[in-house]
C-alpha cells in the first residue's frame, strides 16, 4: 500500500526528482517544496504520513527546528531525515526533535521507501551503524572534539547565559529584569543578543536549541564554578574603615 507522504528539501530540483520517482513507485506525493520559513506550516496543514525532510547541514543549529514543530502540533506525521553522509551528532539531533529516521543522501531509492515504510509503521528507520554511532556520540560526550553546546556556550557572556536559562525557564522580560534588576529595556536588549548569537528568531527555539545541544545542561551545571556577575564595590561608610584593613582581635 501506498505511502502518502511530502517531501522537502534543500534543493528544489532533488525534492521534486525524488517526489517523481516515489510516485512512479505508487506513492502519493502531496507536495515537494525547498525549506523556508513556511515548510512546517505546510506539512502541518497537509498532515501526511510520511515527511522526507532533507537538509544539508544537520548538525547546525536550528537545522530541525521543523521536525520540533510538525512533531508538537501533528505528533502522527513521521519524519524522516534525508541528510549528507552523516556525523552522530547530525542524527543524534534529528531523533531528539522528534524524527522517526534517517537515510544518507546517496541512498538509493529502495532504501528511501524501505525507511519510509518502517516510519510510518513507528519503527526507528535507520542503519544499525549509524544508530550504534550516535549513541556512543551521546554517552561518550567528552571525547567529542566538536561540543556544539560547549561552542554556543562560549558565544554568550555569563550575564546572557542568564538570560537564556531564564528564558528557558518561560520568564517574560518583565520577570527577567527583575529577577536581574535591570531595566525591560536592558533585559529586551540582553534577549535580542542571545537570540542573534545563537541564531535563532524566537524565545522558543532558542529554548529548544539549548535543551537539544546541551547548553542548558551545561549553563546550570556550570553556575556554581562560573564567576557571577557583581555590581561595582561600594565606597567605605565615613567612620567605619574598610574591612580587612584593620587587625581583628
Amino acid at each position: 500500500m501506498g505511502v502518502r507522504l511530502m517531501v522537502v528539501d534543500d534543493h528544489r530540483l532533488l525534492a521534486e526528482a525524488l517526489a517523481s520517482a516515489l510516485k512512479l513507485r505508487g506513492h502519493r506525493v502531496l507536495a515537494a517544496a525547498a525549506p523556508s520559513a513556511g515548510a512546517a506550516d505546510l506539512v502541518i496543514s497537509r498532515a501526511p504520513e510520511v515527511c522526507l525532510l532533507g537538509t544539508a547541514s544537520p548538525a547546525e543549529p536550528g537545522a530541525f527546528d521543523p521536525v520540533v514543530r510538525i512533531k508538537r502540533e501533528r505528533p502522527q506525521v513521521a519524519v524522516v531525515v534525508l541528510g549528507p553522509v552523516p556525523s552522530p551528532l547530525g542524527i543524534a539531533a534529528a531523533f531528539a526533535a522528534g524524527a522517526s529516521g534517517y537515510v544518507r543522501h546517496n541512498e538509493r531509492i529502495e532504501g528511501v521507501e524501505r525507511a519510509m515504510m518502517k516510519a510510518r509503521a513507528g519503527e526507528a528507520a535507520v542503519e544499525p551503524q549509524l544508530l550504534q554511532g550516535a549513541f556512543t556520540e551521546l554517552l561518550n560526550p567528552a571525547t567529542q572534539p566538536d561540543d556544539e553546546g560547549a561552542r554556543l556556550l562560549q558565544l554568550l557572556t555569563p550575564r546572557e547565559v542568564e538570560v537564556l536559562v531564564r528564558v528557558a525557564e518561560g520568564e517574560d522580560t518583565r520577570l527577567i529584569a527583575a529577577g536581574m534588576g535591570i531595566a525591560p529595556s536592558t533585559a529586551r536588549t540582553h534577549v535580542q543578543r542571545v537570540l542573534m548569537k545563537l541564531g535563532v528568531g524566537s524565545r522558543l527555539e532558542a529554548a529548544a536549541l539549548a535543551a537539544r545541544t546541551g547548553l542548558l545542561d551545561r549553563a546550570t551545571g556550570g553556575a556554581a564554578s562560573a564567576p557571577a556577575p557583581v555590581s561595582p564595590p561600594r565606597p567605605p561608610v565615613p567612620g567605619r574603615g574598610v574591612p580587612g584593613q584593620q587587625g581583628g582581635g
